[in-house]
Formats: C-alpha cells, structure tokens, sequence
C-alpha cells in the first residue's frame, strides 16, 4: 500500500476518507476508489460512521462525518488564537484604545483574547470574560449574520433591533455607546472562517469620552483591517471552515 504506515488498519481507514473527499459514494464507489474487499470496506464506514468520521446521506450513501468539521474547528482556533495576539496589539496601538477578540458561546461571547492599554482610563476586558449576547457592538457583530430564526431569539432579550443588525450587515461592522456599560463606546467587525461564516469578533473599547458618540467614524476601518488580517490566516491555513 503506498504512503503505508506500518499500522494497516489505519491506513486503510484513511483511504476511506479520502474516497470520500471527493464527495458520497456508495459501498460499491468505495471499494472502487480503495481496491479495498467489500466487506472490509463496509466494516470500517461503517466504524468511522461510529466515530462520526462519516456519516450518511438521504440516499444512504457514505460521506465525511461532523466530528471532521468539528476537529477542523478546534485546529482553525488555535490558528486563530496564535495570531490574534500580534494583531490585537497593533489595533491596540493604532487606535489607543484597548482591543479583544470575542467568539460566541451558547447564549454569551467570550472574551478570547485582549491587548489591554497600558495606562489611563481604559475598558479593561481579561481573557475569558464572559459577557452577553444582548448589548454591545461584538453582540451585533456575532448575532448580525446568523440564521434568522437564531436572529429572532437574539433580538428577545437584546438591546439592539433589527434595523441595527441590517445596518451592521450592510456597513460590515458595529459600533455601540453605553449600550453594554454606562460610558463605554465600542466598535467590532467579524473574523471569517474561510467558507464565510462570521465565526469572531475583533473590537476596540473605550471610555466615550475618547471614542465620542460615533466610535466608528475614529476606528471603524482600523477594527476591519485587523479583522481582515486574522480571517486572512484562516484563509490561507483552511481553518475553520
């Protein structure tokens, strides 16, 4: 077997999934694609569909499971995560003002990483902080682009409406004053896994004094440039997808 690892039932499991790269097969496409016995075939789809490393189609056919997605996920994170510390301390100094990457969590977002400003009045954000979906412009962000049925329930409890979603959709970034924390501004844009979706938040905060009532007029494009750069990884690396 070419490119074998000493370990024969995991070589031929990996012949499978990459039959099944190129989209579903049937039992029969599979023991063409691999030169594997049918019954051997049969029995390792179906073990990996055990795993969840494949799955099945309405016709019955085999193809790539979820837990595939999922790990792709978690690799396209720490890829994500690696490089959010570099950007977010250039926004940080280009703007002044303190910086954080947010990623939605169930019904919160969580604080995922931060470049805090080094001194004076500041909105001080520490990693892990988690804060809710229904204020505040990494909320609109991160609510703005999904489906509308998840749109309709964020909106319930949220301090935000749907014209404002419609307009971050429009404008591709959101800005909040006092809207999450009496005399705190901020402005977000979203970071793209590279099918598209919306999969983080980069913001910049501060106390409105600094950042006025329109924050986005002074960071907006600052705040999608770096968003921009740490979806760019994603692109280039095929993180998540």
């Amino acid at each position: 077997m070419d490119n074998s690892s000493g370990v024969g039932v995991l070589d031929k499991a990996a012949l499978v999934l990459t039959a099944l790269e190129q989209g579903p097969t049937t039992l029969a496409g599979l023991v063409t694609a691999t030169g594997l016995a049918r019954p051997t075939a049969h029995r390792l789809a179906v073990a990996l569909e055990h795993h969840r490393l494949v799955s099945r189609d309405l016709q019955g056919r085999f193809v790539l499971g979820p837990r595939l997605t999922e790990l792709a996920s978690a690799a396209g994170e720490d890829r994500l995560l690696a490089t959010a510390g570099p950007v977010l301390a250039r926004l940080r100094d280009i703007t002044g003002e303190s910086a954080q990457l947010f990623r939605r969590q169930g019904d919160m977002r969580v604080c995922a990483a931060a470049a805090e400003r080094p001194s004076g009045l500041r909105d001080t954000i520490p990693v892990g902080t988690q804060l809710t979906m229904g204020a505040g412009s990494a909320a609109q962000v991160l609510l703005a682009w999904e489906d509308p049925e998840r749109i309709q329930r964020g909106l319930q409890s949220s301090s935000f409406s749907a014209v404002a979603l419609a307009t971050v959709r429009r404008r591709g970034w959101a800005q909040s004053v006092a809207e999450r924390e009496p005399g705190v501004a901020s402005v977000s844009a979203p970071v793209r896994s590279p099918s598209g979706k919306v999969i983080a938040a980069v913001s910049v905060s501060g106390p409105i004094e600094r950042l006025s009532r329109q924050p986005g007029r002074l960071h907006a494009p600052a705040v999608i440039a770096a968003a921009e750069r740490l979806s760019e990884v994603l692109r280039r690396n095929g993180g998540e997808g």
